[in-house]
């Protein structure tokens, strides 16, 4: 009884609890009215749908949207009717902030709460706003166009809907950035309604009349799209920038149009549909909230587009896990209620409807909680992953540049390194034997040693570029003989070249603030570059343009190089860069520095490439636009010519006299290497013992086919095939694989070591190398092809055909040996058949066989037949007509008489000897 009666009691309790919780919620019960501005756009569905789904976590919340369709009367007859309906609570997006404005103050009069969401009214007479900062908005889209300003951009903008407080103030933020800088001009404005076939007529006229232009800012990202399709109509989708606004994710959303390419950026712009719905509900809980509740947004472009996507995707995802999940809690809401009601009318089933409803609270806590697990983990996860790929992605680019760097820059120093090094080696030499002249090392320590100082210095500068530690020291120069006497360095190296190479100038007597020392480094960057990619017998000008009109003066730095291809002439003064036609060592800071050095004299440096390349410095004239403490007194420029070392040593045949009068036949090598201190510094060192022949590296392969050399040397990085590529072409061709291979490089790594010796050289020397090193290595190698030459012919017939190594010279021996044993008694057997079943000319079989082996074809024949002969006579009974006729001889008096000549007796006695 005691437990039936409490039993009862629970159930009454239980009844009474039921039926006051049923009171209490239907008293709390609240209702939400929101004035939609209109439903045909993915921004505004978007929005709907977050709102839709937030009030579906508020079982006592009951949202209404309605559908302004762009029409400002029917949006205030909508409020009306909320007031009308004493709704709790208002929420609008006004399509005009004017008209708006009084029927807010009445809601508000009327004691009903207005929340305004994306757009304000006029006033700020309303309970809160929500939304992201419009002016940021327009500020984010400015700071995307200004960080990309170099000489002078044309924007365009596309407002929204006139009278729309999101369009004003998109503008205002936009104009706030961009009236900062005078080389950002504004083509013009086209008034747009937010959907993208308002901007088509007009955008299309004004492109039509004023040409591409560089940006197009448009309010959302509907109006982008629709620029982007006019731009395309018209064949300039490719040269115009577009900015959207909105960012929404999905196939239409900005985000795709950003990974597809047809817009440059777009402006996340929150919808703020969830937001508005939990303030509204702060607000009709009596919770002090903010009036302005304002969003954050960020900018989406090319390098974050998929994170964002993935961000959103995920979102979507856990709003329809979320959406489910409340689906099932009503399900099991209903279930309660209807097992509630039977528990009513049949008070049999109240043990097993309290069950179930225990059981469904329990369920619906145990979501809830989980779902909030789920939504901390998920964004733990999203910021410990972007963090993550951030440090990686800013790590992966650091360490790129900076190896690519002192890659560059280390390979440039250690050809001047060897050359410094060599010189003082032969200087030390030359002491010692006494008697010959050293001013051309002298000369050559002192070039180099000066190249070698200013790639330090550009290393140096670069630091201080990136520290932002240079200071300017302008002083009073006389640009025209400021800028002769740096012609006058480089005019050895143009006469040595036959490079027409010139300076003018329109008024020799012009003056001008310049820091001497940085503007040298600028003239010696372009002035390098120009005497580095402009072939022998072009052309080199210096052109200095004083403009009398007008506040500047222009240097012009022409070429007829190789150029610079149209698509990477923005990119020639970024850092590190190299361009896709640029074969030569560079480290890829000289114009980068060119570039801020000129900026240092707030000047500008522009590029054109057509039939060369030319390099243009704009300077102004006076002194007004330094600092006081940037100006100095420096000494006036003296007209003077440096030594130079082309002018004043020349590097030809005559330097080192040749010993030719010995009649000996001298070992020859051909030296492949684009330097032309170092090619030049080798053959006359290499001149005193050995016949040279020079390559730049063009045609490298060619003369070695021509001269057949008894020696290569070839460095690796060469214009047209690197050294790696030569070097197997050679050994793998009959004609010339049995000549040794030395590489000469810069190269130190075991990678490229490795692929030197895959490419068949015999020798890998790394720069600075030793010059006494070199000399021996060349005399080993042609001592041991001595060697192996005197083993082939002292060893004709005892040579194991059985054994080889793949190496293609033992191979040809192979099939020489194999074609002459086969046709041994045949007396008819002559070079032309030979050559014919080895499938080469008589010409190329003479110059192999003389090469490898020193003697001729028909000698290698003859000494073949004389050694099977003798090998014969020693261990048969033939007679010696058998013999003769058996090893190729016509008769037995020719092998008697061959025999005779090669070891000095008669067949006869030879065998009586055994």
């Amino acid at each position: 009884m005691r437990i039936q009666r409490s039993f009862f009691i629970s159930v009454i309790s239980l009844f009474i609890l039921l039926f006051s919780c049923a009171k209490q919620t239907e008293e709390e019960e609240v209702r939400i009215g929101f004035s939609q501005a209109m439903f045909n756009d993915e921004w505004r569905q978007s929005m709907n749908n977050a709102m839709e789904v937030q009030a579906s976590l508020y079982p006592n919340v009951t949202l209404s949207i309605a559908n302004a369709n762009y029409n400002v009367r029917q949006q205030i007859a909508q409020l009306k009717d909320f007031i009308t309906d004493s709704i709790d609570i208002i929420i609008v997006s006004p399509i005009q902030s004017k008209p708006i404005t009084p029927i807010v103050e009445e809601a508000m009069n009327a004691g009903i709460p207005v929340l305004v969401v994306d757009r304000k009214t006029d006033n700020q007479k309303y309970t809160a706003y929500v939304g992201a900062d419009n002016i940021e908005v327009g500020r984010n889209a400015g700071k995307i166009i200004v960080s990309n300003v170099q000489d002078s951009l044309r924007v365009i903008e596309i407002r929204g809907l006139a009278g729309s407080s999101p369009a004003e103030e998109r503008s205002q933020g936009f104009h706030q950035i961009l009236d900062k800088f005078p080389k950002i001009k504004f083509v013009g404005t086209i008034e747009g309604d937010w959907e993208k076939e308002s901007v088509n007529e007009g955008l299309r006229e004004l492109l039509s009349r004023t040409g591409p232009v560089d940006y197009v800012f448009a309010h959302n990202d509907r109006m982008a799209k629709g620029a982007w399709e006019v731009a395309r109509n018209l064949g300039m989708e490719g040269q115009i920038k577009i900015i959207g606004v909105d960012g929404l994710n999905g196939p239409n959303g900005g985000i795709q149009l950003v990974k597809d390419g047809v817009l440059n950026s777009t402006i996340l712009y929150p919808t703020g549909g969830a937001e508005a719905i939990k303030i509204a509900v702060k607000i009709l809980k009596a919770e002090v909230v903010p009036t302005n509740n304002i969003l954050s947004t960020t900018v989406i472009d090319q390098f974050n587009a998929d994170i964002m996507q993935n961000q959103f995707t995920k979102i979507s995802e856990q709003q329809s896990l979320i959406e489910s999940q409340i689906s099932a809690i009503k399900r099991q809401e209903q279930l309660y209620y209807s097992q509630n009601n039977i528990l009513k009318i049949i008070i049999i089933f109240s043990v097993i409807i309290f069950g179930l409803a225990v059981y469904s609270i329990y369920s619906k806590i145990a979501i809830s909680k989980k779902n909030r697990q789920l939504e901390l983990i998920n964004k733990k996860i999203t910021v410990q992953r972007n963090q993550i790929e951030k440090i990686a992605n800013e790590v992966k680019d650091s360490n790129e540049a900076k190896l690519n760097f002192f890659t560059g820059l280390s390979h440039e120093f250690k050809t001047p390194i060897t050359l410094i090094m060599s010189s003082i080696e032969s200087l030390r030499e030359w002491d010692k034997k006494k008697g010959n002249k050293t001013g051309f090392e002298i000369e050559l320590i002192q070039n180099n040693s000066n190249r070698l100082l200013r790639l330090i210095n550009s290393l140096l500068d670069f630091r201080k570029i990136e520290d932002q530690k240079f200071n300017v020291r302008a002083s009073k120069t006389n640009i025209y003989k400021f800028s002769n006497n740096i012609y006058k360095e480089f005019k050895g190296e143009a006469k040595k070249r036959g490079i027409n190479f010139n300076i003018s100038s329109n008024n020799e007597d012009l003056d001008l603030f310049i820091d001497r020392n940085l503007m040298d480094k600028v003239y010696f960057n372009l002035l390098s570059n120009a005497f580095k990619f402009t072939p022998d017998n072009g052309r080199i000008d210096i052109e200095i343009h004083d403009n009398f009109e007008e506040s500047s003066i222009s240097i012009h730095f022409k070429d007829n190089g190789i150029g610079i291809p149209e698509n990477e002439l923005k990119n020639v003064f970024t850092p590190f860069f190299k361009g896709s036609n640029n074969r030569k060592n560079s480290s890829g800071v000289g114009l980068h520095l060119s570039k801020q050095f000129v900026e240092l004299h707030l000047g500008k440096i522009e590029v054109k490439s057509h039939n060369g390349t030319e390099f243009i410095v704009t300077l102004f004239k006076g002194n007004t636009h330094f600092n006081e403490d940037q100006i100095v007194v420096d000494p006036e420029i003296v007209d003077s010519t440096l030594i130079n070392f082309s002018e004043d040593i020349t590097m030809d045949d005559t330097y080192i006299k040749l010993d030719t009068d010995s009649g000996e036949e001298r070992y020859c090598i051909l030296l492949i290497e684009d330097n032309r201190d170092l090619s030049f510094f080798l053959k006359n060192k290499l001149s005193v013992e050995y016949d040279i022949v020079l390559s730049d590296g063009t045609d490298g392969i060619e003369l070695a086919f021509e001269h057949v050399p008894d020696i290569i040397l070839c460095d690796v990085n060469l214009p047209v095939k690197n050294g790696f590529e030569i070097c197997e072409i050679l050994k793998n061709d009959l004609r010339t694989s049995h000549i040794p291979v030395i590489i000469l490089t810069a190269l130190g790594n075991k990678e490229s070591f490795i692929k030197g010796l895959q490419s068949g050289a015999d020798l890998y020397l790394t720069k600075p190398f030793n010059y006494s090193i070199l000399t021996q290595s060349i005399k080993s190698l042609l001592y041991n092809r001595e060697k192996l030459r005197y083993y082939y012919t002292n060893n004709i017939h005892k040579i194991d055909q059985t054994q080889s190594f793949g190496n293609p010279e033992q191979l040809f021996v192979r099939q020489l040996n194999q074609q002459i044993k086969d046709n041994l008694d045949n007396a008819g057997f002559s070079v032309e058949n030979l050559a014919d079943a080895l499938n080469i000319s008589r010409v190329q079989l003479y110059r192999k066989v003389k090469a490898m082996l020193g003697i001729s074809v028909s000698d290698y024949i003859s000494n073949f037949r004389l050694e099977n002969a003798k090998s014969m006579l020693e261990t048969t009974d033939k007679s010696i007509a058998e013999i003769g006729y058996s090893t190729g001889f016509s008769s037995p008096n020719y092998f008697s008489t061959a025999f005779k000549s090669k070891y000095g007796v008669t067949p006869g006695a030879y065998k009586k000897s055994f």
